[in-house]
């Protein structure tokens, strides 16, 4: 793999590959919604569409995605941008492609004229929590007990940063 990740903005041509990375990173450490089906979803659709997606690739494939999406549709929100979705392949971990995607997040979001970011994740995911704080989120909120995974009751925690 190259020692530098290359992001983008996602087109349509990215769908197979990244509904592929979704399936192959999904764990309960980060997801609440089931696993997904061997079977081909589309990874876009009309509530998530290419351009709220940013791609990184290494060696010419995709490597990890970060969606940037509106909280809601009011106009009095329309200063917030919230990462709903943040996925790296495992063989690409642990190489600062993270960081690049919340970089280029935060980077994206101030272009399209927000003035914060914000995004949940849940309380058991100390990986990720670290990273995020790094980066200068903050908790902002907790929902105790908000999901049940695995047997055990998670926290949902609520972060965000002024950009």
């Amino acid at each position: 793999m190259s020692e530098q990740p290359s992001i983008r903005l996602a087109v349509s041509d990215d769908d197979e590959e990244l509904s592929a990375l979704d399936r192959a990173a999904w764990s309960t450490l980060h997801a609440v919604a089931p696993e997904p089906q061997p079977s081909y979803d589309p990874f876009f659709d009309e509530r998530h569409p290419p351009g709220e997606f940013l791609v990184a690739e290494l060696d010419g494939r995709i490597a990890g995605y970060i969606r940037l999406a509106r909280p809601t549709p009011l106009a009095s929100n329309a200063h917030v941008l919230a990462i709903q979705g943040f996925a790296v392949a495992e063989k690409a971990r642990g190489r600062g492609l993270g960081r690049a995607l919340i970089r280029a997040a935060a980077d994206e979001a101030r272009r399209r004229g927000a003035r914060r970011l914000t995004l949940r994740v849940l309380g058991h995911n100390t990986p990720a929590r670290r990273l995020y704080e790094a980066e200068g989120f903050a908790v902002e909120g907790v929902l105790p007990g908000e999901f049940f995974l695995d047997g055990v009751y998670v926290d949902d925690v609520l972060m965000g940063r002024t950009l």
